[in-house]
């Protein structure tokens, strides 16, 4: 059971690897589901982790289906990731109609090349998500990550289950949303999957604005200015050790 860890810094990913995670997908603004990192995040992420490394390419949240000059901007994000040396890419393209953009889909599995190309859960918005697989095959994807078209793994675990048997060795078929500790087994055993997503957060605190705490700089929600999330390593270090019993 391969255990990968959804993080929202450099530093996320560091405490994963801590922890005992097998691999990592770096994100930035995991608010908005992930969107693409910084160079230089990317840059030490390659520096610094010894496992592997598969790097967000999305330029917004807000859906999945991109103008022209977002395109370009993914492509250039794409090109400049691979050539850091990073495991594979995590990207999700769709059409207006919520279908799989095949044409952009192609462009960006051709700039990964040999290394993985991970369909996001853009996939579980698709109308139809056993086409989705087939066509997602037909393009040499490498893996798919999905909750089951539902919010959360738990609440679409049936239809993961029969994606899983429905992929077979075609594709990868992941697990991710909503997986917590106490759900962490069920997950698994009810899936057949072999590979799992877990995000694993806890609260820390940066108290250099404390001078004015009134001061907000997160738009209309306004969050604490003292308080962001770091991966908790001692979860992923309870879930590392769990991922590696037999089920």
């Amino acid at each position: 059971m391969l255990l990968e860890i959804c993080c929202g810094s450099l530093d996320d990913a560091l405490e994963a690897e801590a922890g005992g995670a097998d691999r990592v997908e770096l994100c930035a603004s995991l608010f908005f589901g992930g969107l693409t990192p910084s160079f230089g995040t990317i840059v030490e992420a390659r520096r610094r982790l010894r496992i592997p490394a598969i790097v967000m390419i999305r330029p917004r949240g807000g859906g999945f289906c991109y103008t022209e000059p977002e395109f370009a901007a993914m492509i250039a994000d794409a090109e400049a990731a691979i050539a850091q040396g990073v495991a594979g890419l995590v990207f999700g393209i769709l059409t207006p109609d919520g279908a799989i953009d095949r044409a952009r889909t192609r462009r960006l599995r051709d700039i990964v090349g040999t290394r993985e190309s991970v369909f996001h859960r853009a996939f579980d918005v698709t109308p139809d998500p056993f086409r989705a697989i087939d066509e997602l095959v037909d393009l040499g994807i490498t893996r798919v990550l999905t909750s089951g078209q539902q919010d959360t793994v738990p609440e679409g675990i049936e239809l993961i289950k029969r994606l899983v048997d429905y992929a077979g060795d075609r594709i990868q078929v992941m697990p991710g949303g909503g997986i917590k500790p106490f759900n962490f087994d069920d997950v698994i055993t009810r899936t057949g999957c072999r590979q799992i997503h877990v995000a694993a957060f806890t609260t820390r605190t940066d108290d250099s604005t404390h001078h004015r705490p009134f001061v907000t700089f997160g738009g209309s929600l306004m969050p604490p200015e003292n308080r962001y999330d770091l991966t908790d390593r001692s979860v992923v270090e309870r879930l590392a050790k769990r991922s590696r019993k037999s089920f």
